[in-house]
């Protein structure tokens, strides 16, 4: 079965497919996904590639999905709503990475595809082993238009310590070797009082930089970046149109979280937008 991303011809609407892991507590993964993609007026589907037991403490037990109801829940979505972008983020094991990129191949998915690598969890604590490592870098990585890591998820794909600037984006140039089409270097990890995030392509970078905010309530900001990115590229932004609109999302989104949960809270993303709330 052959399935590819129609036009969005007549759909008011950009589809995003994500393909991800799911957290109960709502702050993060498929569910701060769905989130992100409606809060920018786009729609969003989804096949879940784990189910976690988790809130803004910690993660207490992952559950992966089988390969083959991945499979079968990607294979759904694209042969009847379609998608204009694919969107990844935990995909949990070796087996599901290496599920993933046979599907994408084999539906010649012709859309772009956001690659979050999600493989570091917040304690530091490393959530895919080195198989699955290797299958984002030499697998999954060459079929994207975007791979956005955060600084820890770079240092794990590049074998290289990334703090500074000038570290982030000699990573960045060492994804796009791997065959990335653009990366998006995260800098929320780092410990200056201004984050720089740096969008490079093989002949251009662009930067935008924040004031750090003191605050706890990060919880799914990376996801919620990486799905902000999916969501305009399938409603038909470049991606350095995209870029500040989704940095703007995300600083917003963080300014009004709402202040739930006793560990990394999450994102205000309904608020985002709305003056007064």
């Amino acid at each position: 079965m052959t399935m590819k991303a129609d036009g969005m011809g007549t759909h008011a609407m950009g589809r995003v497919l994500v393909i991800a892991g799911s957290d109960p507590s709502g702050g993060a993964g498929i569910q701060a996904d769905i989130k992100t993609i409606t809060m920018l007026g786009q729609y969003a589907a989804t096949a879940i590639t784990a189910l976690t037991v988790q809130n803004t403490v910690g993660v207490k037990e992952a559950i992966g999905t089988q390969p083959r109801v991945v499979r079968a829940q990607v294979e759904a979505v694209l042969e009847d709503v379609g998608a204009d972008a694919v969107k990844t983020g935990m995909l949990h094991s070796a087996d599901l990475v290496a599920e993933v990129v046979s599907i994408l191949r084999d539906a010649e998915f012709a859309g772009p595809v956001v690659v979050d690598p999600v493989m570091v969890a917040s304690s530091g604590d490393r959530l895919l082993d080195d198989r699955a490592v290797s299958l984002i870098q030499n697998e999954l990585i060459p079929l994207a238009a975007l791979v956005t890591p955060n600084l820890p998820e770079a240092q794990v794909l590049t074998g290289k310590a990334v703090e500074s600037n000038e570290e982030m984006q000699d990573a960045g140039r060492m994804i796009l070797d791997m065959g990335a089409g653009a990366v998006l270097m995260k800098g929320g990890h780092q410990s200056t009082s201004t984050l720089t995030d740096f969008l490079m392509t093989p002949e251009t970078t662009f930067s935008l930089s924040a004031p750090k905010v003191d605050t706890r309530h990060t919880h799914g900001t990376g996801c919620s970046f990486a799905s902000a990115f999916a969501a305009l590229l399938a409603a038909g932004h470049s991606l350095d149109e995209a870029f500040p609109i989704a940095h703007a999302f995300i600083q917003e989104a963080i300014a009004r979280a709402p202040g739930f949960g006793a560990g990394h809270g999450p994102l205000g993303h309904a608020r985002v937008g709305r003056n007064g709330n």
